[in-house]
């Protein structure tokens, strides 16, 4: 089976169109010559996006990466949440043109079946048609343990405000039901990025306890709880995934 593109055309409520075009065109200016293209992906393109409670999510690509300087990118992101409180948060990923067709399985991914391009040409227009197997599932999670590692060992057991505590709590549950969700692409033959469809998909197909998964979705919603009662759900959650992975890998080499 073929992945098809998650967002086949932007659907840009009134609420966003302004912000959307501003932060292009802070990003065309602040880096002029230097970027190649700008994605978007979630529910403000997808035209579901709810005032005061979505985020924004940008990708931009470029020649180089280390061309974007972080704090440059950071002041621009302040300025324009300050003007559009109709945003709760902006998350702008980079990578470049190679990352995306030297690693088909992984940015590739990202960028051809993920996101939608705002400006530029598509790069993900020439990233080869992405066929769901073992071999993408697993490439697809390569850098998933770096990842889970980061937030585990670094910012959630150390973040001492609130407020940081509940948005990694949010993003971690949600990283952890994406993983889960990968598991069982090859019986879904879709990728959702809805959160609830998701969930669902997993409780159908993964022999993973239910009390787990709800339990992450619960989070998801609601991050009010306690730090070291979450990190134990989500440890036993990414043993299981852990396991399932090397299963597949194993299988893979067993066959290959």
């Amino acid at each position: 089976m073929i992945l098809e593109k998650v967002i086949n055309r932007i659907v840009l409520q009134s609420e966003y169109k302004d912000f959307v075009d501003k932060y292009r065109d802070n990003i065309l200016t602040e880096f002029k010559g230097k970027i190649h293209s700008i994605y978007m992906c979630g529910s403000i393109p997808k035209g579901t996006a709810k005032p005061f409670k979505s985020d924004a999510d940008f990708t931009i690509v470029c020649v180089n990466s280390k061309d974007i300087d972080y704090e440059r990118l950071s002041n621009i992101k302040d300025r324009l949440l300050e003007e559009y409180p109709v945003v709760t948060k902006i998350d702008t990923i980079i990578c470049s043109i190679d990352d995306v067709l030297s690693k088909p399985n992984e940015w590739g991914f990202w960028i051809k079946i993920i996101c939608v391009c705002i400006y530029g040409h598509d790069v993900g227009e020439k990233v080869p048609p992405i066929i769901i197997s073992p071999e993408f599932i697993l490439d697809l999670n390569t850098e998933t343990k770096e990842e889970v590692d980061r937030v585990r060992r670094g910012l959630l057991s150390n973040a001492s405000d609130n407020s940081l505590k509940t948005r990694y709590i949010k993003g971690y549950s949600k990283r952890l039901i994406r993983a889960l969700y990968s598991l069982v692409l090859e019986d879904t033959g879709v990728w959702q990025d809805d959160i609830i469809m998701m969930k669902n998909a997993i409780l159908n197909y993964c022999e993973i306890d239910s009390a787990l998964v709800d339990y992450l979705y619960a989070c998801y919603l609601d991050s009010n709880v306690l730090v070291e009662e979450f990190l134990g759900v989500a440890d036993e959650v990414y043993s299981y995934f852990e396991n399932a992975l090397n299963a597949m890998a194993a299988s893979r080499t067993s066959f290959g």
